[in-house]
């Protein structure tokens, strides 16, 4: 058996991705796990499944996974690249789209093709309203807050925890070139307040419009960008009043543009999807 794949990225975050619409496969989590290997497999950070619509009000389902075989909730990155790619393969013609993804709906519109780059589209998503609700992040505490701290040694993480459909801690530094991120990560990632795992993001503030973000998601690692760690990102410098409505991410990967008016309003988050190469599996 053969089955179709497409290799995408968003800013360096890199996505196998296929399409179970007209193909037919049961996937596994060891086979993620030997794809996304790689130096024995393919190799990416998650994997992408483009399914059909089981809501009528939507043109697609899809699904993430992680390269170690767990599914994630939500993927910014990822999004864009699906809007991309259900084009590029022939399942729809429409720039607009309307998807159902783990997390809940969310809406696509390919705006442009970059003008550098004929593989990029710049892409549009609607990410859902954000919530900083502990027992939907999910977080424990018996103290609702903005901010929380943990002890690491003599020192204390500060951190903002909220929902981008996946669990989000931010962590606000000075400089994220010198902050100790794999053992911050870390620290807060093994914390049993995160009953299912955090994404933590360190975002150092340039002014407030323009923000330098590193992020180390859970089941994967630090990646070269991460779509709903810029928005988690722009959502907590917000709430403590240090950033306007919209605002610039600089990640390792590359930049995009988030906007958030606040309260109740969905994120909007704008930036490149592009197309790699088409391949195929030999199952």
């Amino acid at each position: 058996m053969q089955l179709k794949f497409t290799k995408m990225h968003g800013l360096g975050n890199d996505f196998l991705v296929l399409e179970l619409v007209t193909q037919n496969f049961d996937l596994t989590p060891e086979l993620i796990r030997t794809w996304g290997d790689r130096r024995t497999g393919i190799g990416f950070d998650q994997l992408l499944i483009v399914r059909p619509p089981s809501n009528p009000e939507t043109d697609f389902r899809y699904q993430i996974f992680n390269v170690d075989g767990t599914e994630a909730q939500q993927c910014g990155n990822g999004a864009r690249c699906i809007a991309k790619y259900v084009t590029h393969v022939g399942l729809t013609i429409k720039n607009s789209l309307r998807m159902d993804a783990p997390s809940g709906i969310v809406n696509t519109s390919i705006l442009e093709i970059a003008v550098d780059s004929p593989n990029t589209s710049i892409v549009r998503v609607d990410m859902g309203v954000p919530c900083t609700k502990p027992s939907v992040i999910p977080f424990l505490t018996d103290e609702p807050a903005v901010t929380y701290t943990v002890d690491i040694g003599s020192h204390e993480i500060e951190f903002v925890p909220l929902s981008m459909g996946n669990p989000h801690a931010v962590v606000i530094v000075d400089d994220i070139n010198d902050a100790p991120i794999t053992e911050w990560a870390r620290t807060l990632q093994t914390n049993n307040r995160f009953p299912e795992g955090v994404n933590v993001g360190f975002m150092q503030i340039v002014d407030r419009q323009f923000v330098r973000l590193r992020v180390v998601e859970r089941g994967v690692g630090e990646t070269l960008a991460c779509g709903t760690g810029a928005c988690a990102g722009v959502v907590a410098g917000r709430l403590l009043g240090k950033l306007d409505d919209r605002v610039k991410v600089s990640l390792p990967g590359g930049k995009l543009r988030v906007a958030w008016q606040g309260e109740s309003s969905i994120v909007e988050m704008i930036g490149p999807a592009t197309w790699v190469y088409d391949g195929e599996l030999r199952i």
